[in-house]
This record gives C-alpha cells, structure tokens and sequence, in this order.
C-alpha cells in the first residue's frame, strides 16, 4: 500500500503534489485544508482520501470531514487529526485516543514542522508531513509518501523545497 501525506494546505496544493503522488494508494489529510477543491485533487490523485478538518476549516468542510479518523492500514491501526502535539506533549484528546484506540501510527497536523519520530512510551510511530501550503510560518513546503506491507514501514521520502520556490 503507497501512502500520501500531507498537512496545512491553506487552500493551495503545489502543482508537484500531482507527480509526487502519482501511483498512491491513499492520500491522508491531516488538516487546515481550507478549500473543499483540494480534496476534489487528492481524490484526481488517489483512489482513497482520507483526512480532518483543522482549526482553520470551515463549516462546510466540518460537515463533510470529521475531527479525527481511526482507521487500519495494512495491520497498522491509523490514527489521523490536526491538533495532537507530539512525543512528550500530546493534547489531552490526542493522549485519550492514544489510550482507547492504541494507534501503531498518529498522524498529525498543525504545526508546520515535520517530524517523523517513534514514540516508545506509546508504542507508536508518530508522523507530522509538515505544510505543503504557501501560508503560515514555516519556510520550507513538505508531503511524505512511503509504503505499508502488513508491519513493514518503508520507503519513505520526503518533498522538501523553500516555501517560496517558483512553480516549474
């Protein structure tokens, strides 16, 4: 299974998007989407769109798309929503989905930094993609693909140019 993952698009979707994820499976969205037509792309993109309503999403979006999706992917269980914090720091709901669902995967946003880092406490790996959008903080735009066979997580790259790099 060819995973797609990204965060904080703000209503823009970098035109490389289409061939960084070209052949995958799913594409997950860990929020601040912004703009119903990005999810209308992924799905051009992916057979499956998976993704979460951040604090900046709309109601029309929080009508179509929930806070958070547990899901399972391969024999990983996914845990996918926007606000979590991280390793150490989670938000209490992150902390209290960690504990009722046990998650092998969490999934986050909102921060526009990526981090990919396993949790040993939690027993899970924990996946930020960053901001592949053009509005907020951070400098540098990011997505991540990788692959799940059953356990095995592999192949995992990662998009990673200046936040204002002109488009090809």
């Amino acid at each position: 299974m060819k995973i797609g993952v990204l965060s904080d698009t703000h209503g823009y979707l970098h035109p490389d998007a289409f061939e960084f994820f070209k052949g995958c499976d799913e594409i997950w969205h860990a929020g601040d989407i912004v703009d119903d037509f990005i999810l209308d792309e992924l799905r051009a993109i992916a057979p499956t769109v998976r993704a979460v309503y951040g604090n900046c999403d709309d109601w029309d979006i929080r009508r179509e798309i929930d806070e958070y999706e547990i899901f399972t992917c391969e024999k990983h269980k996914v845990a996918l929503m926007h606000i979590v914090g991280s390793p150490g720091r989670y938000q209490p709901k992150a902390l209290e989905i960690i504990r009722k669902e046990k998650p092998t995967i969490f999934v986050a946003g909102h921060s526009h930094i990526l981090k990919i880092m396993y949790d040993k406490y939690h027993n899970l790996l924990f996946i930020n993609p960053g901001a592949a959008g053009k509005y907020g903080i951070h400098t540098r735009l990011t997505m991540l693909r990788f692959e799940i066979e059953g356990e095995e997580i592999k192949n995992m790259d990662i998009f990673d140019i200046p936040k204002q790099t002109p488009v090809k």
